[in-house]
């Protein structure tokens, strides 16, 4: 089976359009004399997602938790990876992702592919959905994946144990 990649070439303006829909625009907006006069309330929303916070006397500011700052940072860390593997042209879409993600390198050809695939969709459904966490969670669970296969988890042989289809209590330590 052949890697198949489609390169989804892009104008300036649409590309800029692309990257105002990963930056996410806030979903709710508060005076600055909210956040002075009501500052807990405006803070539990922005704990739940970015508030844009107007001003008259400069530009607007938006507050959001650590956690969202922090999601965010990683999901553009992941873009820009993923844009260098795009622009590389030697290889298959698993062969240049490995260069760029190396632990891809301890899983079978066959889970590079399909990592590479997976990695690549879910990047996608967050950047179009506004949820890093989809990407982030892809790419935490393929990387322990790896990790755990290049620590030898996986290779024994199991061993059934069975009883006729009845179950023996074992007792608790």
């Amino acid at each position: 089976m052949s890697d198949v990649i489609v390169v989804d070439f892009r104008t300036r303006s649409e590309y800029a359009w692309a990257m105002a829909i990963a930056a996410d625009v806030p979903t709710s907006t508060r005076r600055s004399s909210d956040l002075s006069k009501h500052p807990a309330e405006v803070f539990a929303e922005a704990e739940d997602h970015p508030v844009t916070v107007t001003r008259r006397d400069g530009e607007s500011l938006v507050l959001m938790s650590q956690r969202e700052a922090d999601g965010r940072a990683r999901l553009l860390q992941l873009a820009a990876q993923l844009i260098t593997v795009a622009l590389d042209d030697s290889g298959s879409l698993a062969e240049r992702m490995s260069k760029g993600f190396p632990w891809m390198l301890a899983l079978s050809q066959a889970d590079r592919n399909t990592c590479a695939q997976n990695l690549v969709d879910a990047a996608r459904a967050s950047f179009t959905t506004h949820q890093p966490h989809l990407a982030l969670a892809e790419l935490t669970a393929w990387r322990e994946t790896a990790t755990a296969i290049a620590a030898g988890l996986g290779r024994a042989d199991l061993e059934w144990l069975e009883n006729g289809g009845t179950a023996e209590a074992v007792e608790r330590p």
